[in-house]
Order: structure tokens, then C-alpha cells, then sequence
């Protein structure tokens, strides 16, 4: 039975898709913001695709996770979890779509499991995968609203 993780993925679907409480969903609100602002780095703060690609080096991690393939070291060791970017080959758009691609995958994968997975303890970490599943949510709504800012910062409508 996989009535929590329903449950989990209709959230991460009304987050990423659908009208969350809070406002226009992920994949809503990335769409609003035009490629050539995206890349402009306010002072003490990250641009608009470093985030992007933030979000997506977590979605990668918790996707491989959840399949079992989950990396040795600290969290904050991911692969690409802060990566340089490149204009040429990290394109807003690019990444728009490496996200819900990310997305659909780790949907997929939880779709052919059950809750017990939920209060399995994650290898190399102190915390389960309930744990890793809403925090990626809480964890993508919270970069959404850095994103959202620098769109209106940079002039956005």
C-alpha cells in the first residue's frame, strides 16, 4: 500500500504543476522569466539558473536515492549541488526541462513503491526517506521564492 506516498506525489505534482496555496507553481512561475535575466548574480547572492540547477542537483539526488543509488560523503557533497555554469550549455530553458524531466523520473520511481519505504533510514544519513521527500518539496518552494524575488528584483513582470 502506498496511500502516504499518493499522498507525497500530489504534492510534488500540485507544487510543480498545479496552484499551490502560495502562489504560481514551479514550473509556472520559471516559465514567467525571460533566458537573459537569468544569469545576472546580484551582490551575496546567486543567480537565477544557479539556483535552478541547485534544485535539480537535489532532484538527481533524491531520484537515486530513492533507487538506491545513493552517494557516499555529506549531503552537501552531491554531485553538481552548486555548479559552475556555463551560458553556452546551462541554458534557462535547458534546465526548465532537465527539471521536470528530473521530476517525472522520481515520480515514476516512487510510484512503484509502498510507505515502508517512507521510515527506511537513507545509507550514510540520519534521516528517512518521508524525511527526503517533503524536505525536496519544502527545498524547491523555498528556492522558488529566491527565484521569484530576483525576477521582480531584475524587473520582471
Amino acid at each position: 500500500m502506498n496511500k502516504e506516498l499518493q499522498s507525497i506525489i500530489r504534492n510534488m505534482e500540485n507544487v510543480m504543476y498545479v496552484q499551490p496555496w502560495y502562489g504560481d507553481a514551479v514550473v509556472t512561475m520559471l516559465k514567467k522569466i525571460h533566458p537573459a535575466v537569468v544569469y545576472i548574480n546580484p551582490k551575496n547572492s546567486h543567480a537565477a539558473i544557479e539556483i535552478l540547477y541547485h534544485m535539480i542537483a537535489w532532484m538527481h539526488f533524491t531520484v537515486d536515492a530513492v533507487n538506491g543509488k545513493i552517494a557516499e560523503g555529506n549531503v552537501g557533497e552531491i554531485p553538481a549541488n552548486w555548479r559552475g555554469i556555463d551560458p553556452k550549455v546551462h541554458t534557462w530553458n535547458a534546465a526548465i526541462e532537465e527539471l521536470e524531466q528530473t521530476h517525472k523520473e522520481l515520480v515514476a520511481v516512487l510510484q512503484t513503491k509502498d510507505d515502508a519505504l517512507l521510515s527506511e533510514k537513507l545509507p550514510n544519513r540520519d534521516y528517512n526517506y518521508r524525511f527526503l521527500l517533503n524536505g525536496l518539496i519544502q527545498h524547491n518552494i523555498y528556492h522558488l521564492g529566491q527565484i521569484a524575488f530576483l525576477k521582480n528584483l531584475l524587473g520582471e513582470k
